[in-house]
C-alpha cells in the first residue's frame, strides 16, 4: 500500500512541487495549519515542519492525496483532552488525533473545483513537548513524527493489530529517514 522508498532529497521534492506549476505530475496535498493554543507561539517553525512532513509522507504513500486539503490543529492538552473524550470516550490528553474525512457516496453537482478533504489532525503542545524532552529528541523531529503518524491515519493506515502496527511503523521510519530524522522506535523493543 505504499510507493517504493527510493532515495529522494526532501528539499528536491519540495522545490519541484513548489516551482513546477502545471508541469507537476501530481500536486501535493494542502495542509492548513491552525494554531489554537498560545503555547505554540514558542515554536515558530511548526508550520514549516508540518508542511514538509506532509509533503514527504504524501510522496511516499499510494493514497490519492493530490490537491486534497487537510487541517492540522495545533492545540493544547485541554483541547485535545476534550476531543479525545468526545470522539473516543477517553478522558485524558494524548499527543495526536486524526479524523479522516468521510467521502460523499456520490460527487455533489457543481463541486468539481472544490478541493477534496482528507480530514483533520490535532496535536497537543504539552504532551508533544513532554515526550520530546523525555526521549531527548529535538521537538521538530517529534512534531514531524506526530504529523506523519496522523497523516498516515488519514490515508488509511492503522495500528489496531500487530501486523498493521508493524507496517505503519515501518513506513513512518522510512518517511522520517527521508526527512533526516532517526528511527523514533529504535530505543524500544520491536514487535515480534
Amino acid at each position: 500500500m505504499r510507493k517504493s522508498a527510493e532515495r529522494r532529497s526532501p528539499e528536491g521534492i519540495s522545490e519541484r512541487n513548489k516551482n513546477s506549476g502545471a508541469m507537476a505530475q501530481s500536486a501535493l496535498p494542502i495542509p492548513k495549519v491552525l494554531v489554537v493554543a498560545d503555547l505554540w507561539q514558542s515554536e515558530p517553525a511548526a508550520d514549516a515542519v508540518i508542511q514538509r512532513a506532509v509533503a514527504i509522507a504524501a510522496e511516499m504513500t499510494d493514497g490519492d492525496t493530490a490537491d486534497a486539503e487537510l487541517a492540522v490543529m495545533l492545540t493544547d492538552d485541554a483541547g485535545i483532552r476534550t476531543l479525545n473524550s468526545n470522539w473516543r470516550g477517553i478522558d485524558k490528553p494524548t499527543n495526536v488525533l486524526s479524523f479522516p474525512a468521510l467521502a460523499p457516496p456520490m460527487p455533489l453537482a457543481g463541486t468539481d473545483d472544490i478541493p477534496r478533504m482528507l480530514g483533520d489532525i490535532a496535536i497537543a503542545y504539552e504532551t508533544a513537548r513532554r515526550e520530546a524532552d523525555d526521549e531527548q529528541k529535538p521537538f521538530d523531529h517529534h512534531l514531524s513524527h506526530l504529523t506523519v503518524h496522523g497523516f498516515l491515519h488519514l490515508v488509511g493506515y492503522d495500528h489496531e493489530t500487530d501486523d498493521e502496527a508493524e507496517a505503519m511503523e515501518s513506513l513512518e521510519i522510512e518517511i522520517l529517514a527521508q526527512l533526516g530524522i532517526p528511527d523514533p522506535y529504535a530505543d524500544r523493543e520491536r514487535m515480534g
